[in-house]
């Protein structure tokens, strides 16, 4: 199993508007040479950004993006929510076709669905404890240190 990278890049892109906003233009261009990574892609996310409610958009010469609101009111599940396009409750796929003839087949779902349930509910609540503000304070630290070294 494994969650695609488009959580980690839109948590990327939301930490950059943060530390960057005053540094350089909030764009698709700027935000892809950062997340290293093509522009198409990054204005996919803006949108499901945007329709999520993270993310304010304007087109144009003067356009760009911006957080609609403060990073402390923003947390991990909701960024996950929205870019990573997978259904509520479906974080694990179990096999589709187990048999009926076997007695190990017709049970498995009977007995990993509520422990699958359990521990998508588990990562659930533990992005949903962790704020975009504690990734933005970590991020301006190790930026700070790095300036420090050089």
């Amino acid at each position: 199993m494994q969650i695609s990278s488009r959580f980690t890049m839109g948590v990327h892109i939301l930490t950059c508007m943060a530390v960057l906003k005053d540094q350089m233009p909030m764009n698709s261009d700027t935000i892809a040479a950062s997340v290293g990574t093509n522009r198409v892609i990054i204005r996919k996310l803006f949108g499901q950004l945007k329709e999520a409610g993270l993310i304010t958009a304007q087109r144009g010469n003067n356009g760009g993006v911006a957080l609609a609101k403060p990073v402390s009111d923003i947390n991990l599940l909701e960024i996950y929510k929205a870019v990573d396009s997978i259904p509520d409750n479906t974080l694990f796929h179990f096999h589709e076709n187990p048999s009926t003839l076997c007695p190990v087949g017709r049970n498995m779902h009977r007995v990993m669905d509520g422990r699958l349930e359990k521990a998508q509910k588990s990562l659930e609540d533990t992005l949903e404890g962790m704020s975009l503000s504690d990734v933005i304070n970590d991020t301006e630290h190790w930026i700070a240190l790095q300036e420090k070294e050089a």
